[in-house]
């Protein structure tokens, strides 16, 4: 059994600036949990393959093409590959996100 406590897995650093953590990746999925403090946000970009997010904790905003809507605890959001998407943290919380990446990007994501 592999069991990992985020806060040991090391922040990757990526072009929006926010805190992520990429803890799982095989050939067929990449797994990340993302942090956005208060007024953080991610840019908005175009991901190669499908993503999949889960809200772990807090309010946010997520984006993906023109829809636009507020999210809490326990959404599951599907984003099909090669539409823009972005996320907002427009609260005074945190906000934690799992991401999904399916299959395994091959190449980084456009930020737009």
């Amino acid at each position: 059994m592999k069991a990992i406590e985020i806060k040991d897995v090391l922040v990757n650093p990526n072009p929006h600036g926010v805190e992520t953590r990429k803890f799982h990746e095989n050939e067929f999925v990449q797994a990340v949990h993302i942090t956005l403090k208060p007024g953080e946000k991610l840019k908005k970009h175009i991901t190669a393959v499908d993503v999949f997010f889960y809200v772990l904790e807090g309010t946010g905003i997520v984006e993906i093409g023109d829809e636009k809507k507020e999210v809490t605890k326990d959404t599951f959001i599907d984003s099909p590959a090669k539409i823009p998407h972005c996320w907002y943290n427009e609260s005074n919380e945190v906000l934690k996100v799992l991401v999904i990446k399916t299959p395994k990007p091959g190449e980084k994501a456009q930020i737009l």
